[in-house]
């Protein structure tokens, strides 16, 4: 199986704003969302809404190359080939540090709004780093959810030209329907969501990747 950063960093190259356009390619976890809602399931679609703004920030697998540099105010947007979804992603600023916004919009209207600030590279142990403050936000109707924490991107340098990349972090959330809850990632792709002490666990990296890859 190919994995999905060959998707997200393809062969022809690409640039930072392209890569996080692909990578936000996994919007078919929000489709389920309205009929969650229908169904007057708000807590289980706030779980949805957390696994896509987790997924959508976060790459594992091997970092194939290092995306070229995008100039302040362009604009990237590409269809999600899975859902329709339409996907944009804005570089705003560059200096003193990069401040990234996107925006999906699913073809019944749903939105997904977020934006994040690289606040610049940490050398560990472990590999090299890059945290992200980020905010999200999702609107379905009448339906609202906020998001917020840090996801820190991680480099895991290798000798023999098998870097890989992988995340960490967590992320608190909420939405108008009185649900709280929290997410908590791992370097290993190991996820949990809880909303209202319902904990879930999901592996990153056993998800489906795009049909396309």
């Amino acid at each position: 199986m190919n994995e999905i950063t060959r998707y997200e960093l393809p062969p022809e190259g690409t640039s930072l704003l392209g890569y996080i356009v692909r990578r936000m390619h996994k919007t078919a976890w929000l489709a389920p969302v309205p009929e969650l809602l229908s169904q007057g399931q708000s807590a289980k679609a706030l779980e949805h809404v957390a696994l896509y703004a987790a997924v959508s920030a976060t790459s594992y697998g091997r970092a194939h190359y290092q995306p070229s540099f995008d100039a302040t105010g362009d604009t990237v947007s590409e269809p999600d080939p899975n859902t329709g979804a339409h996907v944009t992603a804005q570089l705003d600023s560059r200096s003193p540090q990069y401040h990234i916004s996107y925006e999906v919009v699913m073809p019944n209207s749903d939105t997904f709004k977020g934006s994040e600030v690289i606040t610049g590279t940490t050398v560990g142990l472990r590999g090299l780093g890059m945290p992200a403050p980020s905010r999200f936000t999702f609107t379905s109707g009448d339906y609202s959810a906020d998001l917020t924490g840090i996801i820190t991107s991680e480099l895991a340098l290798s000798l023999i030209g098998n870097t890989r990349i992988r995340a960490y972090g967590s992320l608190n959330f909420t939405d108008n329907a009185g649900n709280t809850g929290r997410l908590e990632l791992k370097r290993d792709g190991s996820l949990t969501i809880t909303v209202n002490e319902q904990e879930t666990k999901y592996s990153l990296t056993d998800l489906p990747i795009p049909q396309s890859a």
